[in-house]
């Protein structure tokens, strides 16, 4: 009797939630448009806005901004001045990146880590940000995106 075996395939894995952060990015940045639109149609047309649409607005400018640097940080294209580094033989080169990569990856961790502190006394305040959703919620994004940022530099070293 031969056993079947699992096999888990980590590209696989990260191939789909690279789809499914590049999805969530464009529909967000899409529903964030769309909101604004309407809340300067009605503004203008109507007099009268969404009662949540500006703080709802905001929220989705600090999402996206986060995920699109979550983003950048997969396809290692975040803004850097590379002036010394063209002056730099090969050899320097590949050393310099791994030291600035690890200072990203350290400064990436510690403000996820303080960041996960905020969003858990948050948590423990039950605040609530409009209607009936909770801050810790909206703010969520934060040390998430810190953490992955974290952990994508420190591979990339």
């Amino acid at each position: 009797m031969k056993h079947k075996t699992v096999k888990f395939d980590l590209k696989g894995v990260a191939a789909f939630l690279n789809r499914l952060e590049d999805a969530i990015l464009v529909s967000l940045l899409t529903a964030m448009l769309v909101l604004a639109s309407v809340q300067i149609l009605a503004r203008n047309f109507f007099q009268a806005g969404i009662l949540w649409g500006d703080i709802l607005v905001r929220v989705m400018v600090l999402w996206v901004g986060l995920i699109g640097a979550m983003v950048a940080a997969r396809r290692n294209q975040h803004i850097s001045i590379d002036i010394v580094s063209r002056l730099l033989p090969q050899r320097m080169k590949k050393a310099v990146n791994a030291v600035l990569n690890l200072f990203a990856a350290v400064v990436c961790g510690i403000v996820a880590y303080y960041s996960l502190r905020l969003v858990r006394l948050e948590y423990l305040d039950g605040a609530v940000a409009f209607g009936a959703v909770p801050t810790w919620t909206l703010e969520s994004i934060i040390p998430l995106s810190f953490g992955v940022m974290a952990l994508r530099y420190f591979v990339l070293m």
